[in-house]
C-alpha cells in the first residue's frame, strides 16, 4: 500500500500479528464494548448510499482527526466493511465511532450520524470522545499513574510498595561533581555537596541557574544498578502525588528506551503518551499544545544507537508514526517539542555517546547509598529486626562488601543471599567480596534452591547463557517466544527463575515478551557463556574472548560491563566456583585470551603537558578514559598476579582530565599496588572526590559551655589510598608524575608520608600544579626522608620563592636524588643565590641540574659558573 504519488506510506502500518503500527491504539479496550462499537459503526455504514459512501471517504482524507488520518490509499476502494475495519484499526473501536459521526457531519448525512449517536448512547454509554479538557483530564491521569507505579516489582518478581522499598540516594549536582574538594585549596569556599534523594533535592534538578535560566534536560548518571531507574519511578510518583514540580508540569510520562527501541512497527509520540494514559479519549493534541507542561522521563537513553545514521535522524512531528529512535532521538536532541522538560537516565560510560544528541543537559551523578542507608535498606528489605541487624553487622563487617554495597542492585543480591542462608542456617561468611562474585554467588544460590542435578544445571543455564550473549552482541534486551522455543528455554526452570514475562497488546494478538531480571544479570550471563563454553563443541555460541574484546575496543560501549563481568570470572577462585557450582570445566584458553588482549593494549596519548587551559576539567561530553575502565576489569579480578602479568606490558598508565570518585581511587590504587617493576602513573588535571569527614559529637557540657573545639575530624585526603598503595613492598610503581592538579596540603601530607618509604618510586614529577608553600614544604621533608629513594624530581610552578628555597635546601640531606629539574620555574636571584650554597655542601649528592625555559639575572649565571667550576661532576644545563 502507498500514498499517491509517493514511496511507502510513514502513516500506515500492515495488519500483521504482534505488530503495534498505528493500529494499536486498539488496544486496551473491553472486548465485548470493542465487539458492540465495531457492529454499530459497520451498520451505520451500511445504511450509507454509494454516493453517501463516497463522500464519506472524501470527507474522512481531507479532515484528519487530532492530526492523524488513514492513508488514501487505504480509502479510494474500501467498502463499508473495509472502512469500519480500517476505522477501528487505526483509531480503536470506540474512538472510531467518534470519527465516524463527526465525518458523517460533514459529508451532510446528518441522520444517520444522528442514529449513530442515538445508538452509541443506548448500548455504550456516554461518548468517550466528549473529551474532558486539559484541567479536568490532569487529576484523571495522575490518579491513573498512582495507581500504576504505587508497586514496584522486585527482580524475583515480587510487588512492594515504592515508598516502602524505595531507600534514598545521594545525588550530586553537575557543580558538586565537576568543583568538589580538592579541586580548591583549604581556604576557598566549599562547594555543594551530594545531597540525599528526597522531594527537596528531586525538586531542585530543574532549578535555575545563576542567570535565572531553568535547564530543561537533566541527565540523571550513574553505574549500572546504582538506582537510576528507581529514582525515576519514585519522581514521577512523587508528582503524581503532588510533591514535585507544582504548577510547572502537568503531564509526565515514564518511558523506558529500551522498550521503545524494540517495539515493533512505527510510532508517533502521541501514541506513546496514549499508551500511559487510563483511556483512549485523553486530550492527546491539547496536551501537546503546551509542551513546556509537559516531563519526558526517558529511562536508559545509553541504549540508543550513535548518532550519524539515517536511521537516527531525529522526529520532528508528534504525530508521524516513526521508529522509537526516531521519537527518542527528537525528544533529546530538541529536535521535538522543544520546551518540554526531560529528565534522562544514563549509565556513566554513556554520557559521551549522548552529548551529540543532548542540548544544554543539567548533569547530576547518582551516588547510591550513604551509609545510613544503607543500614535503612537491610532494615527494609528483611523487615525482621534481628535477621536484619545479623546481616548488616555481619556486612559491615566486612570492608568490602560492605563498601559495594553502595550500590542498591548489589545490596539487594546481598540481602537475597544472605537472607537465603539464614533460612537455611548456612555461614553467612560464605558470601563474596567482588561484584562478580556477589552475581555468582546469587546464581548458584537461586540454582541450588531448586534442588535439580549437575547435569540439568549445566545444560540449562549454558542456554540461558547463549541467550543473554546473542542478545548483548546484538544489543537486543527483549525476547520473543520464538526466542526461547529456538534454545529450547520456554517454560523451563531457569526461565521462570532469571526472566521477567510481560504481556504487549497487539493489534490481533497479544504479544509475550521476556526480559532478564535486570539488565546487568543480562550482562552477567552473557560474560559467563564464556566460561561454560565445551571446547569444540557442536552449537557453541559464536565468537571467542578475543573478539568479544575486539568488538568494544574503547570499553566504553554497551559491552563495557560484559567485559567487567568476564574479568571478574577470570580469577582462579572465581574458575573454582564456576567448577564447583555448575560441574562445568572451564577451557584454559579463556584466561589466555584475555591476557593476551590486555598485553596488546596501548596507553592513549595525552595532551601536550604545555596545554594552556589548565583550569578546566574535561567536558561532560567526552568519552570516559580509556585505561580507568580497563583497571576496573582488571581488579574485578583480585587476582595479584594476572594484575601484575597484565600491566607488565602497560609501562604507563595516564590518566588525563577526568574525575576520579572513590571506587575509581580504589580500582586505581589496587593496580598500583600489583603493578611490576618499573610502572609509571602519569595523573593529568585530575579531579578527586572529597575525603569523608566525620562529625564529632560535643558533650553535652562543652556544648553548654559553647566549646569552639572543631567538629569535625578529617580522615585523610582522597589521595590517601593510592598514597598507601605506593608504599605496599609488592608496588613497583618507579614514576608518579602530577600535572596540572590541584594539591590541597592534605593531599601534600599524604604523599610527603608515601615519599619516605615508597620502596620502588625513583621519580617524581610535579608539574604546573596548585599548591600552597605549606604544602610543598611537607613534600620537600618527604624527599629529604633518609629513606626516600627519588632520584630524579620534575618541578615546574610559578611563585612560592621562599618554598622553592625549602625544595632547594633539603638537597642536603636527601641521600638518594641525584637529577633536579627546575625548568620552566621562576627563579630570583636570592633562591639562585641560595641554591648555589646548597649545591656546594658537601652533603649534597646532586649530578645533574636542568634549567630549560629559565630566565636568570647575570649575577645568577655567574653564580651557577662558578658552581661548576667548584663542582666539575655536576651538569648544569640552561636555557632562556
Amino acid at each position: 500500500p502507498r500514498c499517491p504519488g509517493s514511496g511507502p506510506c510513514p502513516l500506515w502500518t500492515p495488519r500483521t500479528p504482534g505488530v503495534r503500527g498505528r493500529g494499536h491504539l486498539a488496544a486496551y479496550i473491553n472486548p465485548n464494548r470493542a465487539a458492540a462499537a465495531r457492529e454499530l459503526l459497520l451498520a451505520a455504514l451500511e445504511d450509507l448510499s454509494q454516493e453517501q459512501l463516497k463522500r464519506f471517504r472524501h470527507k474522512l482524507r481531507d479532515a484528519p482527526m487530532d492530526g492523524r488520518s488513514i492513508p488514501w490509499g487505504r480509502l479510494e476502494r474500501a467498502d463499508a466493511m473495509d472502512l469500519a475495519e480500517q476505522l477501528t484499526h487505526f483509531y480503536g473501536p470506540e474512538p472510531a465511532l467518534d470519527v465516524a459521526r463527526k465525518t458523517l457531519k460533514r459529508a451532510d448525512v446528518r441522520d444517520v450520524a444522528a442514529r449513530l449517536k442515538a445508538q452509541r448512547q443506548q448500548r455504550l454509554g456516554p461518548s468517550s470522545s466528549a473529551l474532558l479538557s486539559v484541567a479536568e483530564y490532569k487529576k484523571k491521569y495522575r490518579e491513573h499513574v498512582l495507581r500504576q507505579h504505587a508497586k514496584v516489582k522486585e527482580r524475583n518478581a515480587r510487588s512492594v510498595k515504592i515508598n516502602k522499598r524505595f531507600t534514598k540516594l545521594l545525588i550530586a549536582p553537575e557543580t558538586a561533581a565537576l568543583e568538589e574538594a580538592p579541586l580548591g585549596l583549604a581556604e576557598e569556599p566549599e562547594p555543594e555537596r551530594a545531597r540525599r534523594s528526597d522531594t527537596h533535592t528531586f525538586n531542585r534538578l530543574f532549578k535555575r541557574d545563576q542567570e535565572g535560566q531553568r535547564p530543561l534536560t537533566v541527565v540523571l548518571q550513574g553505574p549500572a544498578g546504582i538506582g537510576k531507574t528507581m529514582a525515576a519511578k519514585k519522581i514521577l510518583y512523587d508528582w503524581a502525588a503532588g510533591k514535585l514540580y507544582q504548577g510547572q508540569v502537568d503531564f509526565a510520562f515514564f518511558m523506558p528506551c529500551h522498550e521503545l527501541l524494540e517495539l515493533s512497527g512505527t510510532r508517533s509520540l502521541a501514541d506513546l503518551i496514549l499508551d500511559q494514559c487510563p483511556d483512549r479519549g485523553a486530550p492527546v493534541r491539547q496536551m501537546l499544545a503546551q509542551p513546556q507542561r509537559l516531563l519526558f522521563i526517558l529511562d536508559g537513553a545509553d541504549e540508543l544507537p550513535a548518532t550519524g545514521t539515517a536511521e537516527a535522524a531525529p522526529c520532528t512531528d508528534p504525530f508521524e508514526a516513526t521508529s522509537g529512535t526516531r521519537v527518542l532521538g527528537g525528544l533529546l536532541s530538541k529536535a521535538l517539542l522543544p520546551s518540554a522538560r526531560l529528565l534522562v537516565t544514563t549509565r556513566t560510560a554513556a554520557p559521551g555517546r549522548l552529548q551529540g544528541r543532548l542540548c544544554s543537559p543539567q548533569c547530576a551523578e547518582v551516588r547510591g547509598f550513604s551509609d545510613k542507608d544503607k543500614k535503612k535498606y537491610f532494615y527494609k528489605f528483611f523487615q525482621d529486626e534481628w535477621r536484619a541487624e545479623r546481616a548488616y553487622r555481619f556486612v559491615k563487617e566486612n570492608e568490602t562488601l560492605y563498601g559495594l554495597c553502595f550500590v542498591p542492585f548489589v545490596c539487594w543480591i546481598v540481602c537475597t543471599v544472605l537472607r537465603q542462608q539464614l533460612d537455611l542456617g548456612q555461614d553467612l561468611s560464605r558470601t563474596s567480596k567482588t561484584t562478580t562474585s556477589v552475581y555468582l554467588l546469587f546464581i548458584a544460590s537461586v540454582l541450588s534452591s531448586t534442588g535439580a542435578d549437575g547435569s540439568w544445571v549445566q545444560r540449562e543455564l549454558r542456554k540461558l547463557c547463549l541467550l543473554a550473549r546473542e542478545g548483548v552482541l546484538r544489543r537486543k534486551a527483549q525476547f520473543t517466544e520464538k526466542d526461547l522455543e529456538k534454545l529450547e528455554l520456554r517454560g523451563s526452570k531457569v526461565q521462570t527463575l532469571f526472566l521477567c514475562k510481560k504481556e504487549m497488546p497487539g493489534v490481533l494478538k497479544t504479544e509475550v515478551i521476556f526480559r532478564f531480571i535486570d539488565q546487568s544479570f543480562q550482562e552477567f550471563f552473557a560474560a559467563l557463556s564464556y566460561m561454560l563454553e565445551e571446547e569444540g563443541a557442536s552449537g557453541a555460541p559464536t565468537g571467542s574472548v578475543g573478539s568479544l574484546l575486539r568488538t568494544d575496543t574503547e570499553l566504553s560501549g554497551h559491552l563495557a560491563l560484559t567485559t567487567r563481568f568476564l574479568f571478574g570470572l577470570l580469577s582462579t577462585e572465581r574458575i573454582r566456583d564456576i567448577e564447583h557450582h555448575f560441574g562445568c570445566v572451564v577451557p584454559e584458553r579463556v584466561k589466555e585470551d584475555a591476557l593476551r588482549w590486555v598485553q596488546g593494549q596501548g596507553c592513549p596519548r595525552t595532551a601536550s603537558e604545555g596545554m594552556e587551559d589548565t583550569e578546566e576539567l574535561e567536558e561532560e561530553g567526552e568519552e570516559p578514559n580509556i585505561p580507568l575502565e580497563l583497571l576496573y576489569c582488571l581488579y574485578e579480578t583480585q587476582e595479584e598476579a594476572f594484575v601484575r602479568q597484565a600491566l607488565s606490558s602497560l609501562p604507563e598508565l595516564a590518566l588525563e582530565r577526568v574525575r576520579l570518585s572513590r571506587m575509581d581511587l580504589e580500582v586505581l590504587s589496587y593496580c598500583v599496588r600489583c603493578c611490576p617493576a618499573g610502572q609509571a602513573l602519569r595523573l593529568v588535571n585530575i579531579g578527586l572526590a572529597a575525603a569523608q569527614e566525620k562529625k564529632k559529637k560535643k558533650s553535652l557540657v562543652k556544648r553548654l559551655q559553647g566549646s569552639r573545639a572543631s567538629t569535625k575530624q578529617l580522615l585523610g585526603s582522597p589521595l590517601r589510598p593510592l598514597c598507601e598503595a605506593m608504599t605496599d613492598q609488592q608496588c613497583g610503581l618507579s614514576s608518579l608524575t602530577l600535572s596540572y592538579c590541584k594539591l590541597p596540603d592534605a593531599i601534600c601530607r599524604d604523599l610527603s608520608e608515601a615519599l619516605k618509604v615508597a620502596p620502588a618510586l625513583t621519580d617524581l614529577g610535579l608539574l604546573h600544579n596548585r599548591l600552597s608553600e605549606a604544602g610543598l614544604r611537607m613534600l620537600s621533608e618527604g624527599l629529604a626522608w633518609p629513606r626516600c629513594r627519588v632520584q630524579t624530581l620534575r618541578v615546574q610552578l610559578s611563585g612560592l620563592p621562599g618554598a622553592l628555597q625549602s625544595l632547594v635546601g633539603m638537597l642536603r640531606q636527601s641521600p638518594a636524588l641525584t637529577t633536579l629539574d627546575l625548568s620552566g620555574c621562576q627563579l630570583s636571584d636570592p633562591t639562585v643565590t641560595y641554591m648555589c650554597a646548597v649545591l656546594q655542601h658537601p652533603s649534597c649528592s646532586l649530578q645533574t641540574l636542568r634549567l630549560a625555559s629559565v630566565e636568570l639575572s647575570e649575577l645568577a649565571k655567574q653564580e651557577l659558573q662558578a658552581v661548576k667550576t667548584a663542582k666539575p661532576g655536576l651538569v648544569i644545563i640552561h636555557s632562556e
